[in-house]
């Protein structure tokens, strides 16, 4: 009968969603899944956080160097460089704003988090795991991620595993807009494929 039963839990494909508890894969994985979730964040790695607000990293980095043209120009103490170089400064911000052009489209980078619990007696140094994605109507994989963690997990602890990515979920959703209903229809699970432990013990999905 526990045969029986064990093969039963085999079979069973977990569905999973944010803020349950459930078992990663088989119990014998002694890793649980405690909660996952993915978020879309707006990318924006040419703004530069110091400078205006129209000015992109490039920019930013022509300013600094023109503007220290000019400091060390002040600190020969030559009049004439001083002038120069404070002209020269004008006229590089002149050509920057004449020849600056409307942004691209907006992109959108990805966030894919998992946090799980040793329920084993041994510390846990490596974990591969699979974000994956499906069709709610169908049942049909739409996409899936693989990662690998190390960090150490140690007996009865938990810890979360985060990676970002700049690819989406799946195709359906876009990584040029924001769509609020962009996640309808898409269920998501995450599956631990394998676990490496502090002994050198390796457990394997099947």
């Amino acid at each position: 009968m526990k045969v029986y039963a064990l093969l039963l839990s085999l079979l069973v494909v977990p569905i999973a969603s944010y803020a349950q508890t459930l078992p990663a894969s088989a119990s014998s994985s002694q890793v649980e899944v405690v909660k996952f979730s993915w978020s879309k964040e707006r990318l924006n790695w040419e703004q530069n956080p110091f400078g205006g607000p129209n000015e992109n990293f490039h920019e930013m980095q022509f300013r600094a160097r023109s503007e220290k043209r000019v400091t060390d120009a002040k600190k020969s103490g030559t009049a004439g460089q001083n002038s120069t170089a404070e002209r020269d400064l004008k006229v590089d911000a002149a050509i920057v704003a004449a020849g600056r052009q409307p942004s691209g489209p907006a992109r959108y980078y990805f966030i894919y988090r998992a946090f799980l619990k040793n329920s084993s007696t041994k510390p846990i140094e490596e974990i591969d795991w699979d974000y994956v994605f499906i069709d709610s109507a169908t049942g049909q994989e739409l996409g899936r991620h693989q990662f690998t963690s190390t960090k150490i997990i140690q007996p009865g602890k938990s810890k979360e595993l985060t990676f970002m990515l700049s690819t989406p979920p799946t195709k359906r959703i876009s990584v040029h807009a924001l769509n609020k209903q962009e996640r309808s229809g898409i269920a998501d699970q995450v599956v631990v494929v394998r676990v490496k432990y502090s002994d050198g013990s390796v457990w394997q999905l099947q």
